[in-house]
């Protein structure tokens, strides 16, 4: 199985946990579109009602498109579960998110979740969590300090993301108008993401950081052999 048929397989398996009835947190990325899709597939065919929340512009107009109702958190005051895809996960199933460029969203959709399943192929799994590089939002005032302050806190240089449009290279913004610094890390964080994470709100200039400690229970898994269901341990 390639890694494109491995992501929709995964994508697509996810949708068992959502049952009819539900609010459901639509993520992020090239492997849960696939879910967005099957979820709007399911709603025209199958009969399913549910109403999601997306985390991002991008996953708004992909569910409009299939036909997905959407709603927001104030309406709805809580999600039953969000599903949504990740960079890396660890044992304990802490993740790295914000490949994207959709991290800040994504956790205020996972925080309002009962439940978060993660949607990923087989090289997102980890023993420790650092070698993609830890995406961070910052704000766009006085950047450059805070990324230097970034830079010293994980203990190597981080880079501001940067696109290509029709010119000269230019920061990627994000749909909060913010920007995303993209860090290397050292030992302490791959010992102990929950320090890093705190360390890096402390600094004034970020918004969020691209860790998701203690909120993935559910891991839909695509390797070569299949989709593998994987739970976290202390469920």
């Amino acid at each position: 199985m390639d890694i494109e048929q491995a992501k929709k397989e995964a994508g697509i398996a996810a949708v068992q946990f959502v049952e009819s009835g539900m609010h459901v947190g639509l993520g992020t990325g090239s492997t849960v579109k696939h879910t967005v899709i099957e979820i709007g597939r399911a709603i025209q065919e199958d009969g399913l009602e549910v109403i999601g929340v997306p985390t991002s512009i991008e996953t708004e107009n992909l569910a409009i498109e299939h036909g997905v109702p959407l709603s927001n958190l104030t309406e709805l005051g809580g999600l039953d579960l969000v599903i949504d895809g990740a960079d890396e996960f660890d044992p304990e199933f802490n993740l790295i998110k914000g490949g994207g460029a959709a991290l800040l969203r994504e956790k205020i959709v996972a925080q309002a979740s009962n439940r978060m399943i993660v949607v990923a192929d087989d090289r997102k799994r980890v023993e420790r969590l650092g070698a993609f590089p830890l995406p961070i939002e910052i704000t766009p005032f006085e950047w450059e300090d805070t990324l230097k302050r970034i830079s010293l806190i994980c203990g190597v240089p981080a880079n501001l993301r940067v696109i290509e449009s029709n010119g000269p290279e230019s920061p990627l913004i994000t749909d909060n108008g913010n920007m995303i610094v993209d860090a290397g890390v050292g030992d302490a964080f791959i010992d102990n993401p929950a320090l890093i994470e705190s360390q890096l709100l402390h600094l004034a200039g970020v918004v969020e950081v691209g860790l998701f400690i203690d909120m993935c229970d559910t891991v839909v898994l695509a390797g070569q052999t299949g989709v593998e269901i994987l739970h976290r341990s202390d469920e």
